[in-house]
């Protein structure tokens, strides 16, 4: 799956003439004020410490990425195309790229992660987006996103799966929170659709949720900014109503 992003990535890059010079990328962790301001809830993974949003910059562009692997990286867009990604820390900083550079491209938008009350904001559209076009469906939400979740259990029946050990086998709104490592087949052989965190395109999980959603014929909707470049570049189902 990664060979493929980064095939259809570099295909942009040369096509836009952003290969030659020395082409700088910045990327940074930002705080949690600084990623999502001030939230009347204090559940968020980002406020909890439990992950960071990786920020990179092209030409005033600006890209993110959740990822509970964070730290800072300054180097050319050459350098991130040859990027290994081998672990959490560099397939942020190669997604944060690569929805920097497709911003700046006008490919895409709702990169920047919304603040305040833009989760609840969300959560309220996200109700109404899954009514309109699945009913009231048996839902698999993978990634504990507290709004949505509480929003959910009150309007469909759902499973949550999560990778923070802190979270799993705890009760959140009247649903048990389960493995996300152990019980992703389970959940979409269960489910009617699939709802599922961008994250999982930088911590490394989204490939084999797809192929098995696709075994079981199941629709998968993306959420948040993580995954806005790959969904464009896969012709991936996103929803996130509030980022900017």
């Amino acid at each position: 799956m990664y060979a493929e992003i980064k095939e259809k990535f570099k295909k942009i890059v040369v096509e836009n003439n952003l290969r030659e010079g020395n082409v700088r990328i910045s990327a940074k962790t930002l705080s949690a004020e600084e990623a999502i301001g001030n939230p009347e809830r204090d559940d968020f993974p980002l406020l909890k410490g439990k992950e960071r949003l990786m920020q990179a910059e092209f030409n005033g562009s600006l890209g993110q990425a959740f990822t509970d692997m964070y730290g800072n990286f300054e180097g050319t867009l050459q350098n991130v195309l040859d990027m290994d990604l081998k672990n959490n820390f560099r397939r942020a900083i190669f997604i944060a790229t690569l929805n920097a550079v497709m911003r700046h491209l006008g490919l895409i938008d709702g990169t920047i992660h919304c603040k305040n009350n833009g989760p609840e904001e969300c959560s309220e559209e996200l109700i109404k987006f899954i009514s309109e076009n699945y009913g009231r469906p048996k839902t698999a939400l993978f990634g504990f996103q507290p709004a949505f979740a509480e929003h959910c259990a009150k309007r469909f029946e759902i499973k949550i799966l999560d990778q923070d050990k802190e979270n799993i086998g705890r009760e959140k709104f009247g649903v048990m929170i389960l493995d996300g490592n152990k019980n992703t087949k389970k959940a979409l052989e269960w489910c009617d659709m699939a709802l599922v965190t961008g994250t999982t395109i930088a911590n490394g999980t989204a490939e084999s949720i797809l192929r098995i959603a696709d075994a079981e014929r199941k629709p998968v909707v993306f959420y948040g900014v993580t995954i806005a470049g790959v969904a464009k570049l896969l012709n991936l189902e996103r929803f996130c109503a509030r980022s900017a």
